[in-house]
């Protein structure tokens, strides 16, 4: 039985059957996207997902560049380069503000699309973000139009992946919606190009930039994925020191913390300015060549880093639902459970005790034993007066259980900041535990049992088979043919 709304399924049906098709050599991918369905399975049950979520979409499914940097950097004119088309606008200001999704089309004649075709199709890596944009914009019905499109093109060089070109980001009119963006696409992406600008005297003029691209990368386990590109660099030829041009830059970038991993230096030599010094032209074209090089295998490579990716995403996930999700909500119910049972001592103690004392004020014992004897009886007016005491005291009851699940909830959002997505499951996971029709005496949370363990466990080792399959096609230890 399928949790997954009628839409999302069909979207998982097709993406899994093209899979099946494009790699029928390497059917891993495909078979990922069931393991997939399966943990989709448990976040249903425990309320991690809603029931038009799916995990799949939580990682895009095609090898994924991202080109990040500066305004006038060079990454437009890099771009058409590598494409061998003049896709993108270029220019010293900047030419466009939107984030856009390059992918490959047998049609021979490039075409725009509005970015609601990247926002409804899960292949890509902006799918729903209207969701996450409709939280950080006030622009309306078009908001979706505004950040993204997807141009589509008849380039064999991105055939089979994705590259998307990022806005500027000094001088960006939706700042704080670009930053959101460009993290959302710095995780899903296998390659991350950034480009600086060379021709830029005062580097630390970009501090900002520098540490929002730079500071933010070096630190995560996937810091090898990104690729630091002076471009332009043939600016500085006729520099008396050109080597104090790339000195100043590597001495920003460490500032912000990135002294390791390789600094490329480029310039598209169709734009290049005249070298008329022949030594120095030559090491220029020599250095550029190698590094130009290098970032087209590095390039070449993502195909097998993207099945790599996902495959760790899908083992992340599990494992992150049996080894932190699990434990965090159970810990919660316990202080959740604790906490109820305290207050509803408390409050109904007090209530004893007040009962008790207005009792023996109106010296009322004889009535109270009169009122008793009627209940023992079946008297209906003693009755009734019972089943509203009853119903107070219910109402009293679980009003406590929806202030204490609520003062746990608070507590978690100052615990995670502002990680909004993962607070959002939390949110109705816990919500769903701690239910008025679900007793307080279960220990784990909702949806969480034998069954669905059991389940989580399976995905985990296939994703571990999913490895060994990988291995197996892209190494050979042995040497046997």
């Amino acid at each position: 039985m399928s949790y997954n709304s009628e839409q999302i399924n069909k979207h998982l049906e097709n993406l899994q059957k093209h899979l099946a098709d494009e790699y029928s050599h390497n059917p891993t991918l495909a078979n990922a996207v069931k393991s997939f369905r399966k943990i989709d399975e448990v976040g249903h049950s425990m309320g991690l997902l809603e029931k038009d979520q799916s995990y799949a979409t939580y990682v895009t499914w095609w090898p994924m560049i991202a080109v990040l940097g500066t305004f006038s950097a060079g990454k437009s004119t890099y771009i058409n380069s590598y494409l061998n088309l003049p896709l993108q606008r270029t220019g010293n200001q900047a030419v466009d503000d939107k984030f856009t999704v390059i992918c490959y089309s047998h049609h021979k004649e490039v075409k725009t699309l509005p970015g609601i075709a990247l926002d409804a199709d899960p292949r890509f890596p902006f799918f729903q973000i209207s969701k996450s944009i409709d939280e950080i914009s006030e622009a309306g019905q078009e908001r979706i139009d505004a950040y993204l499109q997807l141009k589509t093109c008849p380039s064999e060089n991105i055939r089979g992946k994705i590259l998307i070109d990022s806005p500027g980001f000094d001088a960006d009119n939706q700042r704080a919606s670009t930053l959101r963006l460009t993290q959302h696409i710095i995780n899903l992406s296998d390659l991350v190009l950034v480009f600086f600008d060379a021709r830029h005297p005062e580097p630390k003029a970009m501090q900002d930039t520098l540490a929002y691209l730079v500071s933010a990368s070096v630190n995560r386990a996937d810091a090898n994925k990104f690729l630091y590109i002076l471009n332009q660099i043939d600016v500085t030829a006729k520099e008396d020191n050109p080597e104090e041009v790339v000195s100043a830059w590597q001495r920003s970038l460490a500032e912000v913390g990135l002294v390791a991993g390789r600094f490329y230096r480029i310039y598209n030599l169709d734009a290049a300015v005249p070298i008329t010094n022949p030594g120095v032209k030559e090491r220029f074209e020599k250095k550029r060549a190698e590094d130009m090089a290098d970032i087209n295998t590095r390039i070449q490579q993502i195909e097998v880093e993207r099945s790599y990716r996902i495959v760790a995403k899908l083992e992340q996930t599990a494992k992150g639902i049996k080894n932190q999700i699990v434990p965090k909500l159970s810990d919660m119910l316990k202080k959740w459970k604790s906490k109820v049972i305290l207050l509803d001592s408390i409050t109904f103690g007090t209530l004893a005790i007040l009962a008790s004392v207005g009792i023996t004020i109106n010296e009322s014992w004889e009535s109270t034993k009169a009122f008793c004897d009627k209940i023992t009886q079946g008297d209906s007016s003693a009755l009734v007066v019972v089943a509203i005491l009853f119903t107070v005291i219910i109402i009293i009851h679980f009003s406590i259980r929806r202030f204490a699940a609520n003062s746990m909830l608070k507590k978690l959002s100052l615990e995670l900041g502002n990680d909004d997505e993962t607070y959002k499951q939390y949110v109705h996971a816990f919500n769903k535990s701690t239910a008025a029709y679900r007793p307080m005496f279960l220990r784990d949370p909702a949806g969480w049992n034998g069954t669905t363990q059991n389940t989580i466990d399976e995905v985990i080792n296939k994703a571990n088979d999913y490895i060994q399959i990988l291995n197996d096609q892209f190494t050979n230890p042995s040497g046997h043919k």
